[in-house]
């Protein structure tokens, strides 16, 4: 039986080829997420060095950090009044002009000591801003209250309007199609006999957001869920869409799940389905490495049984429930709470064997466990400090197949059926504490699951996981076995063989952090996690346990805000310590473990690249690279990241002054290319998106083609032809081409409901493509083909037709051969390379599916003497080797001859994205290594990497 395909799969193992707004993006909080952005000198309100720490905020007038005041505030009315009556009294220090305006209150909490945490929610102009938040520490003793400290992120340069320019219903068709234009990157065409052959996937609008660029950029957030209409994977994706040119400007996926990537999501968990006595009952059962445990349980009436419903450890009628989800595939939980699931029942108290096998018992304990580790240590009532539900699904199926992985979704904890090796999920007690803090954390500091602040999120989850389930089995901090995850999962392997993650790895920022696009891992949410949870885990045995979990939590509750970095961590777990008043060898044990993991302000200046720079800090999202003739162009915001993208071009040398071809009209001009004599791009607007030209001598931009929906990433032009894949209504996927010279004879093939075309490419007037067209008869079946438009003959020509259960991806051209990726091996994890000639002869696979070399292709590109591929190499764990590497091939030679495989492009550690090829080996390519993506380029490969 196969491992989950979640960890195992081609799905696992694609990234997108296009450039994304990468994790680390920059060296604050907020531009792990949005994009870097200048300094700003509204920063010199920052008070005197005096009594009180004060460390002025990057880009702001407002402190990130004010520690060691003891300052009088109001004692009546309630904590948010008095907090924001100090930050009002202090404009010089804090720079809010109108707190009671732009703060709103999302939370206080209370200590029985009298100690008083208020977390303000920033508004501009009425509409939430992304990530900013700002919390203000005190203490009520005696009738008064003294404020002791601030921290947080409050963006005082924002100058954006508010009122958006496009609707709810065309951001969200504009989101849902940016999220087809990824899986379809990813997921070459479906496959032949599919029945997911329409889009499976719906968008939700969640309002007006600002995302705090440089002046501000006024977005519609939208949530797109479903399923990818090519594999039928599971879909939850959050994008940001600009509301008032209607380009979708940032998305990630919105699951947090135990393992990488991510695997489903759901919603709306129902209410019980009947009345129960307030008391419960005494219960039990046997947990999946034999142990018998006590459980709460409660009797149905209506079931005429006893159900795992707890109701001792949550005030009134909410309760910690398991429910029993086998049968049920995760996709069938992006959104939903299936109506037919019921409690796990028994007709005793006393569960048996079904509910131990289902990994029911061990859900029920464990869930019992970390509420009370939470409850006992930090009083903390439930997940989100309310006495929410807690609600935990057993059993959960990958199609019908084993499923390695749980996750929380905003509501409930999922957990995956295990497989041969692997117990269901929830026989970890760290996995239960793991997810069950993904709860706690998006109740409190609710850091953003993607780039650094996701990596915190899982790094933190990971440590009060681990640290639940060392406190529960009497697991030392110096055991060698204590910083591991997952270790009591597996039914054979020995705890360090069967561990997910290990938090004592020893992974550093210099040597380990990986820069990564939001469609690897989130943005290196797992990839990067362990240099983080690493430092707290040494912590942890240099403080004691006690000590360690403490500070920890204080930083997270207290201190931590949604879009925090590496760097801000660090000094909220510092401060925090400093609250507690850990001595001061105790911190500096703390300084010295971050130390030792490499976070400290500025570890992202310590990262090395072997590429030579041709465009710094490309700030865009979803926009390709383009090369040819000697040049190449790139689409690049303004250094805030705060304007629409604008398309420049540059010598491939890297000689001579960059030229900007496109109007700064408030349009976002994306996924430009060139020939070396005309840059051809797409501008995205309000009305609709244009494809538009200019030559690079110089000239007037030209409008080619209009459409109200939108085109996909992978836009091309070779002498007089421009070709580019578009979506009809209801995202149905086609390509077009026309001439420069008469732009209004566009050929428009495919965008129907039976007959799709993907990956066009176009060279020596000759335009590739992939197609899928329905065959009539009983049972209806689909062709597939890799096909080629001679287009001063008017031939369409099929060049092969794709084999059985084949799925077909990019191509491209030359004066000589096609090339195209194929995946004829579902669920291995690779790709073929494959070359023919015009008519299909001579097809031979450069690269061959299978065998110990092969690739996972996922984006190809071509010079007469190279062919270059996007590619990763399958490895069920997530490391450097594994992620988005660039390999080369000749593209002219024999696969037997000695040079065929020219090997790597280039040695950097990191995503490689959007490769473009220039004349002979040289290839530019989008670089994510440093966390800040840069256009690089190499003139020739550079063969093999230690």
């Amino acid at each position: 039986m196969r491992r989950s395909r979640t960890l195992s799969t081609r799905a696992r193992a694609r990234t997108n080829g296009t450039s994304r707004r990468l994790s680390a993006a920059a060296l604050i909080g907020v531009a792990a997420l949005v994009v870097p952005v200048a300094p700003a000198a509204a920063a010199q309100g920052a008070p005197p060095p005096g009594p009180a720490e004060v460390v002025p905020g990057q880009h702001t007038a407002t402190p990130a950090l004010v520690q060691g005041i003891r300052e009088e505030a109001p004692a009546t009315g309630s904590a948010a009044e008095a907090a924001r009556a100090h930050l009002a009294g202090k404009p010089d220090r804090y720079g809010i002009a109108s707190p009671a305006r732009d703060l709103d209150p999302v939370g206080t909490i209370s200590s029985g000591t009298g100690q008083e945490t208020v977390r303000f929610q920033q508004k501009h102009q009425g509409v939430p801003v992304l990530g900013g938040q700002y919390l203000v520490r005190m203490e009520k003793k005696d009738g008064r209250r003294v404020v002791t400290g601030t921290s947080g992120q409050y963006f005082t340069g924002l100058r954006t309007g508010t009122t958006p320019e496009i609707s709810d219903e065309l951001a969200v068709e504009r989101a849902v199609d940016a999220v087809l234009t990824d899986l379809h990157a990813q997921e070459f065409t479906p496959r032949r006999g599919s029945e997911e052959i329409e889009p499976q996937l719906t968008g939700t609008p969640r309002g007006l957001v600002v995302l705090p660029s440089g002046g501000g950029v006024l977005a519609r957030h939208i949530t797109v869920r479903g399923k990818d209409p090519a594999s039928a994977e599971p879909v939850a994706r959050e994008v940001y869409v600009d509301a008032r040119a209607g380009y979708p400007v940032l998305q990630y996926s919105g699951i947090q799940t135990f393992g990488a990537p991510a695997a489903a999501a759901g919603k709306n968990p129902p209410a019980h389905l009947a009345a129960a006595p307030a008391s419960g009952v005494a219960g039990s059962g046997v947990r999946l490495d034999g142990k018998s445990v006590e459980l709460q349980v409660d009797r149905d009436e209506a079931r005429n049984s006893y159900v795992l419903r707890d109701r001792s450890r949550i005030q009134g009628d909410n309760v910690l429930a398991t429910w029993d989800a086998r049968g049920k595939w995760a996709s069938d939980l992006v959104g939903t709470w299936p109506e037919d699931i019921l409690e796990v029942a028994s007709a005793t108290p006393s569960f048996g064997a079904e509910a131990t096998e289902s990994g029911a018992v061990d859900a029920h304990w464990a869930a019992g466990r970390v509420h009370d580790y939470y409850k006992d240590n930090f009083g903390r009532d439930s997940l989100d400090g309310h006495g929410m539900t807690v609600n935990s699904l057993v059993g959960v199926t990958d199609y019908g197949q084993p499923y390695v992985n749980a996750f929380w979704d905003g509501q409930k904890m999922v957990y995956g059926s295990g497989d041969a090796e692997y117990r269901p999920l929830s026989a970890g007690l760290d996995v239960v504490g793991h997810e069950m803090t993904h709860g706690v954390i998006e109740h409190s500091a609710g850091l953003v699951y993607a780039g650094q602040s996701g990596a915190m999120n899982e790094a933190i989850a990971d440590y009060f996981g681990n640290a639940i389930e060392n406190t529960a089995y009497g697991t030392p901090t110096d055991h060698p076995d204590s910083g591991l995850l997952g270790e009591r999962l597996c039914r054979t392997k020995a705890p360090r063989a069967c561990a997910l993650r290990d938090m004592g790895d020893g992974r550093t920022t210099a040597k380990s952090f990986l820069g990564v696009g939001f469609g690897t891992d989130n943005g290196g949410v797992h990839l990067n996690s362990t240099i983080f949870s690493g430092a707290l885990w040494n912590i942890r045995q240099d403080l004691g346990a006690a000590v360690a979990d403490r500070v920890v939590y204080k930083a997270l509750t207290e201190y931590l805000t949604p879009i925090d970095g590496f760097t801000q961590g660090r000094a909220a777990v510092l401060a925090a310590a400093k609250d507690l008043k850990v001595p001061a060898t105790g911190l500096k044990a703390v300084q010295r473990a971050f130390n030792a993991h490499g976070i400290a302000p500025g570890w992202e200046l310590a990262l090395g690249v072997d590429s030579d720079r041709l465009l710094d800090r490309v700030n865009t999202s979803r926009s390709r690279v383009g090369a040819g003739g000697g040049w190449w162009t790139a689409s690049t915001s303004n250094e805030a990241g705060s304007e629409a993208y604008s398309v420049w071009a540059g010598r491939a040398d890297g000689k001579g002054q960059l030229k900007l071809m496109s109007p700064n009209d408030g349009r976002y001009h994306v996924n430009p290319a060139t020939d070396g004599k005309t840059v051809v791009w797409q501008a995205y607007g309000a009305n609709g998106v244009d494809i538009l030209a200019r030559p690079l001598a110089g000239g007037p931009v030209r409008t080619l083609w209009h459409t109200s929906r939108s085109v996909g990433a992978s836009t091309a032009v070779d002498g007089d032809t421009v070709t580019f894949p578009y979506y009809n209504y209801g995202g149905r996927p086609g390509i077009a081409y026309l001439s420069l010279k008469d732009p209004a004879n566009v050929v428009q093939l495919g965008g129907g409901t039976y007959h799709r075309t993907y990956f066009p490419s176009v060279s020596h007037g000759k335009v590739v493509y992939q197609d899928m067209q329905r065959v009539r008869g009983t049972p209806v079946t689909y062709q597939y083909t890799t096909r080629v438009v001679d287009i001063a003959a008017g031939t369409d020509t099929v060049v092969q037709e794709a084999a059985a259960n084949a799925s077909l991806g990019p191509t491209a051209v030359n004066g000589t051969h096609v090339y195209w990726l194929t995946d004829e091996l579902d669920g291995d994890g690779t790709t073929a390379l494959r070359r023919a000639g015009f008519d299909g002869t001579g097809a031979v696979d450069l690269s061959p599916e299978g065998g110990p070399d092969a690739l996972n292709a996922y984006d190809l590109t071509a010079s007469e003497d190279a062919v270059t591929v996007g590619a990763r190499t399958y490895d069920p764990e997530y490391h450097n080797e594994s992620l988005a590497k660039l390999w080369q091939f000749s593209a002219t030679a024999s696969p037997s001859d000695d040079g065929a495989r020219k090997g790597r492009v280039s040695c950097n550690r990191g995503d490689q994205l959007s490769a473009a090829a220039a004349a002979g080996g040289q290839v530019v390519w989008v670089d994510a290594t440093t966390g800040i993506s840069q256009v690089v380029t190499r003139t020739r490969p550079t063969g093999r990497c230690a």
